[in-house]
């Protein structure tokens, strides 16, 4: 059938959705691409079934790009922080004008594709701690992974609860941040935080999309910090800026969100959701960046409108981060 459609419509694009539920279908493009030079977009949630079922890869034949929910640059002045914290930004979100029905949507989202597809697609076992494991991965969000707390709360064994972790990152539902360190040893036997691609989704899963994000409250702050995590995340990909991302977490459990790497360069970023600087948090983040060999500059990026330079922070506006900062870096 997919050979018959190529040769009816020499020279057009092929368009195949959700190609990890056809892997064989993978061998068909690759000789159609060899023999025919015919152009395809294959799109798909799940890379871990994929590998599993031993497909043909197209390495050398295929370009690879991620889609995520809306980025804030992306939605220009449809922005709206307090929205976005509430109830994240997946598209469909903003064609539903009514709180009932975003909510039933992200509910609907979260149950029959997060829970549901990862088990349809057989890619866990046993049901039931996996499920515990959903709602502890979404509280878990933002936070530095403790994989033994969550093993005795699942009554599982630590490399179950790792590879529960890889199920998420390979169905894209979220991302693990590593430690930075100079050693990619030392690195590697860090302890990663954990981020999920969507407020909403996440929100979801902890049931508390029925309650506001009160602004100067801790959650308000953790979620501004996953929202601008996961903006970066989207602009280095989109923008192909390069960088590899990792968190600074000291001896003392002083941290710095973000560590932008590539090559020999690092950048720091710390993301505050206060609307005015903090010259003592900017001071203590100039210090800490101290310990960062190759840093090149150093960013306190809040929601206060005005930008200033302390010391050698520059302090500034998200959108101005976003907006043209991280791009020229």
């Amino acid at each position: 059938m997919l050979q018959d459609l190529a040769i009816s419509h020499p020279g057009h694009w092929i368009l195949i959705d959700e190609v990890q539920k056809a892997p064989k279908v993978l061998d068909v493009v690759h000789s159609l691409i060899e023999s025919d030079r015919r152009k395809f977009i294959l799109t798909g949630s799940s890379s871990r079934k994929l590998k599993r079922a031993g497909a043909n890869l197209l390495a050398g034949r295929a370009f690879v790009y991620s889609m995520h929910p809306f980025s804030i640059m992306e939605l220009g002045d449809r922005f709206d922080l307090a929205e976005a914290l509430r109830w994240g930004m997946l598209p469909k979100i903003f064609s539903l004008k009514k709180h009932g029905d975003k909510k039933r949507f992200l509910d609907s989202y979260a149950q029959t594709y997060v829970r549901e597809e990862i088990l349809i697609e057989q890619l866990v076992r046993n049901v039931v701690p996996f499920r515990s494991f959903l709602k502890i991965a979404a509280f878990e969000s933002g936070h530095i992974l403790n994989y033994d707390k969550i093993r005795k709360q699942l009554g599982v064994e630590n490399k179950t609860v790792q590879s529960y972790f890889d199920i998420l990152e390979d169905t894209f539902i979220g991302f693990r941040l590593p430690a930075f360190d100079e050693s990619v040893r030392k690195s590697q036997l860090k302890h990663p935080k954990f981020y999920f691609f969507d407020a909403g989704v996440q929100r979801s899963l902890t049931n508390e999309l029925t309650n506001y994000v009160v602004e100067g409250t801790s959650n308000f702050g953790l979620l501004f910090e996953q929202l601008m995590i996961q903006e970066c995340r989207k602009l280095n990909e989109y923008h192909e800026l390069s960088f590899e991302l990792s968190y600074l977490c000291t001896k003392n459990e002083a941290e710095i969100d973000l560590i932008l790497s590539r090559g020999r360069d690092r950048f720091a970023v710390e993301f505050k959701s206060s609307e005015r600087i903090d010259p003592d948090r900017v001071k203590a983040l100039e210090e800490l960046a101290k310990d960062i060999r190759g840093c090149k500059k150093i960013f306190y990026v809040s929601r206060d409108p005005k930008p200033i330079k302390i010391g050698g922070v520059y302090c500034m506006h998200w959108h101005e981060f976003f907006g043209k900062t991280l791009a020229e870096l």
